[in-house]
């Protein structure tokens, strides 16, 4: 199993201003409101001049998250069948989903799918699925 190279970019897509706490927030797994929040903070607890030389610092540094490095959809991620990873928060500052969220997010998922299994039984055992099995094989 081969780890991604974790890279520090700015993320435009999720920034309010450059992208630069969304960005550090994504690099570090963190939730997004925490970063603005620590940074809201730094800058008018006393450290705002340094605050507002890195933040600029980094806007000009780092790079822009491309559309490359984005999850691209092919046909077959288009598929129902794709799932989507649920990742589940153990601490306040955690990206993720709250385990009772992710329980339920979880829940649905399996619903769905026992939905589309009975659909499939339903029409692998019907008489019309018999019948067009019997010309196609003549």
């Amino acid at each position: 199993m081969t780890k991604l190279k974790r890279e520090l970019l700015r993320d435009d897509a999720n920034g309010k201003i450059a992208g630069v706490c969304a960005g550090i927030a994504d690099y570090f797994g963190w939730e997004l409101w925490l970063v603005r929040i620590i940074t809201i903070s730094a800058f008018f607890l006393g450290a705002g001049g340094l605050v507002l030389v890195l933040y600029i610092a980094a806007w000009v540094v780092l790079e822009k998250k491309s559309k490359a490095t984005f999850k691209t959809s092919t046909t077959a991620d288009l598929s129902p069948q794709t799932e989507k990873v649920v990742e589940v928060k153990t601490r306040l500052w955690q990206r993720g989903e709250a385990p009772k969220e992710a329980l339920q997010h979880l829940s649905s998922q399996f619903n769905s799918l026992e939905l589309r299994l009975r659909d499939m039984e339903r029409h692998v055992t019907s008489a019309k699925f018999q019948l067009n099995r019997e010309f196609n094989s003549l």
